[in-house]
């Protein structure tokens, strides 16, 4: 088990000092380049460096960080909802209300999304039922399934 993994699985932070830029990767799913680019536009703090080889050392607060950035990230959360909800954990006071609507409008976001991917599908499996019903020599079907198209088409506009 690597350090970032002992780390994750025990939930605590003082039994190992720092990790690689490796391990939080293969930790967060994040990739290495991900992880730099979050450091340099502010995502994670600055990340201090080992002294002798100059790599990259991320304490446990850091880890926790990245790892609820890689769940906002793979829930879709743009880097400007990602900032807010950061702004939002270490800002003083009751911010209940911003978190909720902050989560409420990317929840709206991805419904939004499956309802579009609805569509892709119902598309594509009218479109395989037509093609069958032609394969078949099924004139009814097809004329049902190019109607049923129409309608699915009109929804892509």
């Amino acid at each position: 088990m690597s350090q970032a993994e002992d780390m994750a699985a025990t939930g605590k932070s003082e039994s190992v000092t720092t990790v690689s830029i490796q391990d939080v990767s293969r930790l967060s799913g994040l990739s290495e380049p991900t992880l730099r680019y979050y450091e340099k536009i502010g995502l994670i703090g600055p990340v201090p460096r080992d002294e002798s080889s100059g790599h990259r050392r991320y304490d446990g607060t850091a880890v926790e960080t990245i790892e609820a950035l890689s769940c906002l990230r793979a829930a879709g959360m743009s880097v400007r909802d990602m900032r807010a909800y950061l702004r939002y954990l270490d800002a003083a006071g009751d911010n209940a209300a911003e978190m909720r609507d902050l989560f409420l409008k990317n929840a709206e976001r991805v419904a939004q999304e499956i309802e579009q991917m609805q569509t892709r599908l119902r598309y594509l499996q009218l479109k395989a039922d037509l093609w069958d019903a032609r394969q078949r020599g099924d004139i009814g079907a097809e004329h049902r399934a190019v109607q049923a198209l129409t309608n699915v088409v009109a929804d892509f506009r």
